[in-house]
């Protein structure tokens, strides 16, 4: 009875987060005279599946498509490369200042996003890249700290003994990284690609600021565009774009998702 209990708290708690979802997918299948009634029907009469094309002919849905997942894939590769070196290098490296350059690299976490916006705007935009998808990419190649510091945990979670066998056997850092490090972090890297991936694919700051073409747009971008384009919101092609752009962090986030609890639970059993 009491596990009973527990299940039906659990399910209704899930059933709240999940209404707005099942309202956007609702809202997506409705015409205007359906959407402005007085009263909210779940299930539309008729249904207008109109609105998924609608959305997608009035942006260029696979070039935003194809540019977004661009971006996320490089973003992902950089940020785990570099993030996971960096980590390496404050957990199992042993060198002078090297818990003082750690908290100088945390205490980068509390800069505001909005801070950084005019300086990195200066900065590319005197290196020609404004305009580019460069902007949107370079960042995440120097590594973000607070991937270092998870990584950094789940390294510290590994016992040092396998690094000095390896080195041993005339393994070097790099070797030792890659091919001890990377294999047994893979839950807490599994957590920096999904974090990294939704980052990639819900920014709209980034994408508003320093791209100036259409054919390089990302969705968000784009949905944002046709928001403002129509001077108003046409409601059912708006959650038709919504619900499709949402789909995709759903099902990453159910497929990975023993990765995403085991890497975060892990990542935090050492300090030091």
């Amino acid at each position: 009875m009491k596990k009973f209990f527990s299940h039906l708290v659990l399910l209704s708690v899930c059933l709240v987060f999940l209404l707005p979802i099942f309202a956007v997918l609702s809202t997506s299948l409705k015409n205007s005279e359906q959407i402005y009634q007085s009263e909210f029907h779940w299930i539309p009469s008729p249904i207008v599946w109109s609105n998924y094309y609608e959305a997608i002919s009035k942006i260029n849905f696979t070039k935003c498509l194809f540019n977004t997942l661009y971006l996320a894939v490089f973003n992902i590769f950089g940020v785990v490369i570099a993030s996971s070196l960096a980590a390496y290098a404050f957990s199992v490296l042993n060198w002078k200042f090297r818990e003082f350059f750690f908290l100088v690299t945390l205490a980068t976490i509390m800069l505001p996003e909005m801070v950084l916006m005019v300086p990195q705007f200066l900065l590319f935009k005197s290196l020609g890249w404004y305009g580019t998808l460069l902007p949107l990419l370079a960042p995440y190649f120097c590594g973000l700290p607070f991937y270092i510091f998870l990584l950094r945990q789940f390294f510290l979670s590994i016992p040092k003994d396998l690094a000095d066998s390896a080195r041993i056997d005339g393994a070097g850092e790099i070797q030792i990284w890659w091919d001890l490090y990377m294999p047994l972090a893979r839950p807490a890297l599994m957590v920096v690609a999904l974090f990294q991936f939704l980052i990639s694919w819900n920014d709209l700051l980034k994408p508003s600021i320093f791209l100036i073409d259409e054919n390089q747009y990302t969705l968000s971008l784009a949905l944002q565009q046709f928001q403002s384009r129509l001077g108003g919101a046409e409601w059912g092609p708006l959650m038709a774009i919504t619900l499709i752009m949402a789909l995709p962090i759903i099902m990453l986030f159910l497929i990975t998702q023993k990765y995403f609890v085991r890497g975060i639970a892990v990542s935090g059993l050492k300090e030091g």
